[in-house]
């Protein structure tokens, strides 16, 4: 039985299970304290100093994130003593902090700038001092040291989620901060470029590089033809920040409002997710039946964070990686091919463009083998989310008064099986419902594969196709893989086939997706994903009648030589920097 104390917050009585914060006691009764740093189980380091609140009975200010409740405890939240000293900790850390909001990308959702404005704040008492900020700004991912508040979460997010360690604190004193580990550059460092430590960054100090203006000039060039690709993770998330609900948020109107921005063809990433179904699920029967011939077992390749996790942590395992390309550099190398031929336009006049839920896609464009289709980069530029919304908004477009418009024909038809790639699980399951065909000839019920959905972030089952049982596991968020890869690598587990997503949840849980202040929406967004694939009259990739055409009249068969000269690729042909543990 769960021992619970009784207290009172702000008048009223609240009973709590024992060992219960003061924060999460007060969140439980609708009080809200603010914070900064605080991250529930991950940052509960009272490092901001802004979540103080006063006890009766004890004469110094507590940091309600890290203290408990007691029998008998009586708080206040937002007492004159603990109004005046949050306010002095904010000036101390806008003293230290680069408030030139209207050009940061946290303008209007900061955490800082909202507490800020909450305590009335309209000058400065303090000395400002800012540090220098020295960074890479063509690296996908940016640090602006002029913005860290020190609050740390990114240094938590990265090691206790991801594992990876990238970041650590530097200097002492009033001089601290954060930088890159080890005395590294972040190109030297092995930073899968997941963006989980963006989206936990309570202001800009970490942002993608912004790459909307060489989007808006081959947009404004009369000779580019553009070509725009929607990744599935993307319409489950677009509206949040331009003030649509998720029931006008479709897609269809996402494609509007990118028609009026001035594209010429607007495709779906799902066409390409179910091409990448019919290559990977067949490299993986083909495997299957070759098994001496490869290593085991065969790690999906969707995911340029885990692919770059792989080759940074277990380089000596990159041959397990199934050779497919992700879907966006699928389209890519398709568009400037088949589709150029069709529109009979040279390829080089196209300027191939993506909206991924992904700050590593940025990476994955630039990658020097991702050129097959011979026009230069497959893929020439990959935005985010929240950058797709930006650009929305400076073309002051009222998605609300935007009705709903198809994709372009003929790389815009999917299925619901190119549909759930954006949820952790989805391209197992789109994969097992491929396979389980291209064995038997019939299809398996479109839901038979349904147990390795769920956000549970390492999960195992065993199917039968055709006798034949095949062990598959999924995971989510890199220190799940981690986790996953060491049992394969001790041998307590053995596995067929491994989906690894970097990112917790998915692509619905993406670096570049909308920011929200302590909210997780993967899973929101991936029962999104879910309730289209169930409502879609394709439920299979094979069954897709643009992939049949495309096959039918340029690849002929999975795994044709067009097929791997165009949509597969050679992991091994560029190189990430070792993690540090591979270095000693």
């Amino acid at each position: 039985m769960v021992k619970t104390v009784t207290c009172t917050i702000d008048g009223v009585s609240v009973t709590v299970p024992q060992n219960t914060s003061i924060l999460e006691a007060a969140r439980g009764v609708g009080i809200r304290i603010p914070t900064l740093c605080y991250l529930k189980d991950l940052n509960e380091i009272a490092a901001c100093r802004v979540c103080l609140v006063e006890i009766e009975g004890i004469h110094k200010l507590v940091a309600s994130c890290n203290n408990h409740v007691w029998d008998g405890m009586v708080v206040h939240t937002n007492s004159p003593r603990v109004r005046e000293a949050r306010r002095t900790n904010v000036e101390l850390i806008l003293s230290q902090h680069n408030c030139d909001c209207p050009y940061c990308v946290r303008s209007g959702n900061c955490e800082l700038q909202r507490l800020a404005n909450d305590l009335g704040l309209s000058h400065l008492d303090y000395h400002k001092e800012l540090p220098a900020s020295r960074w890479d700004v063509k690296f996908p991912l940016i640090r602006d040291a002029s913005k860290c508040i020190k609050c740390m979460r990114c240094i938590q997010v990265c090691d206790k989620v991801q594992s990876l360690n990238v970041w650590d604190v530097c200097n002492t004193g009033s001089r601290t901060t954060v930088d890159v580990s080890g005395g590294r550059t972040i190109r030297e460092s092995d930073c899968s470029l997941c963006g989980q430590c963006i989206t936990h960054c309570p202001v800009g100090a970490l942002r993608a590089r912004d790459d909307t203006q060489r989007a808006f000039a081959a947009l404004n060039d009369p000779e580019t033809i553009t070509v725009v690709q929607i990744a599935p993770a993307v319409r489950a998330a677009w509206g949040e920040s331009l003030g649509l609900p998720r029931e006008k948020a479709t897609v269809e109107r996402l494609v509007a409002a990118l028609r009026r921005m001035g594209f010429d063809y607007i495709f779906d990433t799902d066409f390409s997710a179910d091409l990448t179904i019919m290559e990977e699920g067949s490299e993986f029967l083909e495997r299957l039946q070759n098994r001496d011939r490869h290593p085991w077992p065969m790690f999906t390749s969707c995911c340029p964070g885990w692919v770059r996790f792989l080759k940074s942590q277990y380089p000596d395992m990159v041959e397990n990686l199934s050779t497919a390309k992700s879907p966006m550099q699928m389209f890519g190398a398709v568009a400037k091919s088949y589709f150029a031929e069709l529109l009979q336009v040279d390829p080089k006049k196209l300027f191939c463009l993506s909206v991924m839920p992904c700050v590593a896609k940025k990476a994955e464009c630039d990658i020097p083998v991702m050129n097959d289709a011979g026009a230069g980069p497959d893929v020439d530029l990959s935005l985010t989310t929240r950058e797709i919304d930006r650009m929305i908004r400076a073309e002051h477009i009222d998605v609300t008064a935007l009705g709903e418009e198809p994709f372009d024909s003929p790389l815009g038809t999917a299925s619901g099986a190119g549909v759930i790639f954006g949820a952790t699980g989805g391209v197992m399951e789109a994969a097992l419902r491929t396979a389980y065909h291209l064995v038997t000839g019939e299809n398996p019920s479109p839901d038979a594969f349904r147990d390795v959905r769920g956000l549970e972030g390492w999960k195992e089952a065993t199917f039968e196709i055709a006798g034949t049982p095949i062990r598959v596991a999924v995971a989510s968020g890199l220190g799940n893989a981690r986790r996953l890869v060491d049992a394969i690598r001790a041998g307590k587990v053995q596995y067929d086939f491994v989906e690894i997503m970097a990112c917790p949840g998915g692509c619905a849980g993406g670096g570049g997706q909308p920011i929200h202040e302590a909210q997780e929406l993967a899973g929101v967004r991936g029962d999104v994903l879910y309730g289209l694939d169930r409502v879609n009259h394709l439920r299979f990739s094979h069954e897709n009648p643009s992939i049949q055409r495309l096959y039918g009249d340029y690849l002929m068969r999975p795994l044709s030589h067009r097929a791997h000269q165009l949509l597969h690729t050679d992991h091994t042909a560029w190189e990430m920097p070792l993690s540090p543990k591979l270095r000693k």
